[in-house]
């Protein structure tokens, strides 16, 4: 599966709308190039994403000019959209260069969960982000989840050096962090329909029987990865489209890969394409996670 990944990654371009030229896709499996990278699914986002890219750029160029060692790149996934998304991506490439800006088109829509999967392999930075690109979560919220990143590094760093006298790099040490709503959880029920309530708790009981206890809150669109972590979750993962954030905490479980949650804040974006029959075909993911997985169908490779 790795030398598949492999090749796949190294015979895919972005396009420079600036020079014309094609600039060849970097490997999940090649060194860190970035401090952080940024991975931004994108389907029929015309009209939400300039908000979310205006907001997210501006935030990692102020890092960036306060701290010389932090590089960046935000990378815009089209999956497959039907509208002027690939256009309104590429004038932020125009704007600000392909070393910091890229859009890779997937040409006809597989899912979110395929989106991000390639993102995140043709990535280059240290910690991989992904967030959605509505904006739903405040870009400043990834600050939380690189704080607990590095504080797990440390633990994990200083746990390593009782045993080994090299140290290691933070590209190197496996840790996922996700954030969630689940502080929120109170006004959600308040607001929302008795039915979806009634369908939302079911689901939750099912992506409870599916990948056990320990994350409260697998859904929310804002999750960061160090490099090493990015590498054998992705290039395991099965899922398309919805439950593929299930599949991720099921795969760190599996492949011992700490995983922590933090609280984000988190705004209801107009224009959600989660619809009540998506229920149904999460919990038919769900299935497909327990029998792949239950019956040895889908191997993980470490």
């Amino acid at each position: 599966m790795h030398s598949l990944e492999r090749t796949a990654v190294s015979d895919a371009f972005f396009e420079d709308p600036g020079s014309l030229k094609k600039v060849p896709c970097p490997s999940i499996f090649d060194p860190a190039e970035k401090y952080i990278s940024l991975i931004m699914p994108a389907y029929n986002e015309e009209f939400r994403l300039p908000e979310a890219l205006t907001e997210t750029l501006n935030y990692l160029k102020q890092r960036s000019v306060a701290d010389k060692t932090f590089s960046y790149e935000v990378l815009i996934v089209d999956d497959g959209s039907t509208d002027r998304t690939s256009k309104v991506a590429f004038e932020y490439v125009k704007k600000h260069n392909i070393d910091n800006v890229r859009v890779l088109l997937l040409g006809r829509n597989h899912g979110k969960g395929e989106a991000v999967r390639k993102g995140m392999l043709h990535a280059r930075g240290e910690l991989l982000l992904m967030l959605d690109a509505d904006g739903a979560t405040q870009v400043t919220d990834l600050a939380k989840l690189e704080a607990q990143i590095h504080a797990l590094s440390e633990k994990v760093g200083s746990s390593l050096a009782r045993s080994a006298s090299s140290s290691q790099r933070l590209s190197d040490v496996e840790i996922a962090v996700f954030g969630s709503r689940a502080h929120l959880e109170k006004q959600a029920l308040a607001t929302r329909k008795w039915y979806r309530n009634f369908l939302m708790k079911g689901f939750h009981l099912v992506v409870l029987l599916t990948a056990g206890p320990g994350i409260r809150d697998t859904q929310c669109g804002f999750k960061m990865f160090t490099r090493s972590a990015a590498r054998k979750l992705f290039t395991n993962i099965r899922l398309k489209r919805w439950c593929f954030d299930v599949e991720i905490v099921y795969l760190c479980k599996r492949l011992r890969i700490p995983m922590t949650e933090v609280s984000v804040s988190w705004t209801e974006i107009p224009g959600s394409k989660v619809r009540m029959t998506s229920i149904l075909h999460m919990v038919f993911e769900l299935l497909l996670i327990r029998v792949g997985y239950g019956l040895g169908i889908w191997k993980i490779y470490s």
